[in-house]
This record gives C-alpha cells, sequence and structure tokens, in this order.
C-alpha cells in the first residue's frame, strides 16, 4: 500500500497523517511537497490538516493553486483514492473535487474537542469497515469546519448516498447540540459522485492509538487498505 502526503507551506498534520499511514500501518509512505509536477505510483493521497499558507484569503483558497494540486485532481479522476482532513478537506473543496464550502464555525471561535459522529452510509472505499449507523469518537481542531452548500448540491448529496459521517450524539441521534460548528445537517463528511474522493473535518489519524484516546479513525484507514487490496 503506498500512500503519500502532501506537505503545504503551514501544513501542521502532515507528520500524524505519515505516522498513522507508515509507523501504525505499515504503508509505504513518502511527503509529497506541494511544487512537485509529478506523482510517483500511489494508491492512496493523504491533504492533511493544518494551516495551509497561514489560511491567506480564506482556508484552502492559495493551497488549491500550488502545482502539486493538478496532479492530485488527475490521480482522482483516474479513480485514485485522495482523502482531504480538516484544511485537506478545504483544500479539495477549493480544487472543486467536493462541493460545498467550509465557512467559519457558527460561534466564530476555534473548536479543539473530541465529537461523536454517525457512519451514514458503508458503501465507499472510506468506510466499509464500519457498520452503518455506527457511533464513533474523533477530535475536531478547526476554526473554518461549518460546512455549506446550495439546496440542489445539499438534496444531490443525501439522495446519492454522499454524506458519510454526521455530528451526532453518543448515541446517535442528530441533533443541533450534537452539532459543534453549525454545519448544514450535521454534515462532518462526504464524498465525489465516483466515490474515491472523500473530505472530512475531524482527524481520524489522530484517533488511532489508545494511549492517545478515542479510536474512532481506525475503521476509516482499515477500509483504506481494504479497498486497496
Amino acid at each position: 500500500m503506498k500512500f503519500g502526503v502532501i506537505v503545504f507551506p503551514g501544513s501542521n498534520c502532515d507528520h500524524d497523517c505519515y505516522h498513522a499511514a507508515k509507523h501504525i500501518y505499515g504503508g509505504d509512505t513518502s511527503y509529497i511537497w506541494h511544487k512537485e509536477t509529478k506523482l510517483d505510483s500511489l494508491d492512496c493521497i493523504i491533504v492533511p490538516g493544518g494551516f495551509s499558507y497561514g489560511d491567506y484569503l480564506r482556508p484552502g483558497a492559495v493551497a488549491k493553486g500550488s502545482p502539486v494540486m493538478n496532479e492530485v485532481v488527475k490521480f482522482a479522476d483516474s479513480g485514485g483514492l485522495v482523502i482531504g482532513i480538516c484544511n485537506g478537506f478545504q483544500v479539495l473543496t477549493e480544487s472543486r473535487l467536493l462541493p460545498g464550502v467550509l465557512m467559519r464555525n457558527r460561534d466564530l471561535k476555534f473548536i479543539c474537542e473530541d465529537v461523536t459522529l454517525r457512519v451514514e452510509n458503508v458503501d465507499t472505499p472510506f468506510t466499509g469497515s464500519y457498520e452503518e449507523g455506527e457511533v464513533v469518537t474523533m477530535p475536531i481542531a478547526h476554526a473554518d469546519g461549518n460546512y455549506f452548500a446550495d439546496p440542489d448540491t445539499l438534496k444531490e448529496l443525501e439522495d446519492n448516498g454522499r454524506v458519510v459521517f454526521r455530528y451526532s450524539t453518543p448515541d446517535g441521534r442528530i441533533t443541533g447540540e450534537a452539532n459543534p460548528n453549525g454545519s448544514l445537517s450535521n454534515i462532518a463528511g462526504i464524498v465525489n459522485k465516483a466515490g474515491n474522493v472523500m473530505g472530512l473535518m475531524p482527524h481520524p489519524e489522530r484517533a488511532l492509538e489508545e494511549i492517545l484516546g478515542p479510536i474512532g479513525g481506525r475503521g476509516l484507514f482499515d477500509s483504506i487498505l481494504k479497498a486497496a487490496g
């Protein structure tokens, strides 16, 4: 299994993703600098969290113009697995690999806490090792995680099972109180039409080792390895 972890100026979760892919899951993992214009053979690209380019303009707006993103788009269009985590999710929406936008949190504050998520769709390469309706815990750490899309886009996402994670109560109820950032329909993660590109605001790479706390991210990495054979 070959992972590539994109590195932008300002990325701060690239090492977490590298540790998860290489040291926990044993994948052949490499860093990919944002100026790269050619990608080696990979099975999965991770666009990590952090503050790419200091969130100048808006999160992900500058990173989408990095040379490497042209290659990430080509990789995704050819069916390669791409996952964007936190700022990576923002970069994927800015690059139009995923629909919608990530806006400022409802309370206009940076949020860093554990949240519970309900798994909505297990028929993706990123969620196949979960059970539908399963509730898992992962941490969030963002100021711009408020997912928004126009009504037609939201309907298309809902009708086609493209919402894969929602913020929920520990018993799986989708409520306003369980929504940490005001995200539309409690959306925490979505996939593209083909199902090979996923973005989510919570950090699965920080929820893999019991010594650190919740292990809700294991199912996601287990699913990627399973999907890649």
